[in-house]
């Protein structure tokens, strides 16, 4: 059991936060906080689900690259303690939990969310194909700021799109960052990533990638409720976001994964803005 919950990375809560985080901001930009709490526990739930379904779904995808990167090499599948079959099993599992999330959900929010399923299954693939997978990280980790909208409203609307396009540069930024521990593994194994292409460019790239999500974040707030006020809401993430920049050590595993992990508090803090912009009257 030890090494099916290691698979499905329940054991680094991190990717579901940052897995939850759009879900959560879109529900409460919406207006959905605190009438649709359920909603934010039915994302939460799913978050975890489908999270663990796409590490065990990337495992079996990368476990030959795995094999030969220090950092990913004693991953289950990798190290042969979980064949492939069972790791299959596992998937399925996870994606019926998914599943019963996903039937509680408005019908435009449950076709939103199954249109995500191409991108997902392609995912891995990317890393041997394009310098950017992140940026179809990008694509597919906020998806779920496209479906908590229409959960509470039932239709879409501006603020959403530009939160979803927020979204995407923040997974950019710390998807980078999350990058730089891997960077001399990854040169060896052929594996492509932002943080290999930007080399010594890192820092500055990371910092464009965060600017550029707190003006689409300013402007999905502003398109919801056009007040001065609301740019003030912003304040707390954009420093976080300096802060991660400012002191970012990108030849330092520990200091990459320390601001990498800080994100979950970055999304709290931008969730905590959306659902005072969506909660005005």
């Amino acid at each position: 059991m030890r090494d099916f919950a290691l698979l499905a990375r329940f054991d680094r809560p991190i990717g579901s936060w940052l897995l939850f985080w759009p879900c959560a901001w879109s529900v409460a930009l919406a207006g959905g906080m605190p009438r649709e709490i359920y909603l934010i526990l039915l994302f939460g739930i799913g978050a975890v689900a489908m999270r663990g379904a796409g590490c065990v779904y990337n495992d079996i995808i990368d476990r030959d690259l795995d094999a030969r990167v220090e950092r990913t090499r004693g991953r289950p599948i990798a190290a042969g303690r979980v064949s492939l079959k069972a790791a299959w099993a596992c998937l399925v599992l996870l994606c019926l939990v998914g599943l019963i999330v996903l039937v509680q959900l408005h019908a435009l929010a449950q076709i939103v969310a199954l249109a995500s399923l191409a991108l997902v299954a392609a995912y891995p693939f990317m890393k041997r194909i394009t310098w950017w997978p992140q940026a179809w990280l990008g694509l597919v980790f906020t998806w779920g700021a496209l479906v908590g909208w229409p959960a509470v409203t039932g239709g879409f609307d501006w603020p959403m799109l530009a939160l979803y396009a927020a979204a995407f540069f923040w997974v950019m930024g710390y998807d980078t960052i999350y990058a730089l521990q891997d960077v001399e593994d990854d040169a060896i194994a052929g594996v492509r990533s932002s943080a290999r292409r930007l080399g010594a460019r890192a820092r500055q790239g990371i910092g464009l990638f965060f600017a550029l999500c707190t003006l689409l974040l300013g402007a999905a707030l502003w398109l919801r409720r056009p007040d001065p006020l609301v740019i003030a809401g912003l304040l707390p993430v954009a420093g976080h976001f300096g802060w991660q920049v400012a002191t970012l050590e990108p030849a330092s595993t520990a200091n990459a994964l320390d601001r990498f992990r800080s994100n979950r508090f970055a999304g709290l803090l931008i969730f905590l803005a959306c659902w005072a912009v969506g909660s005005a009257r």
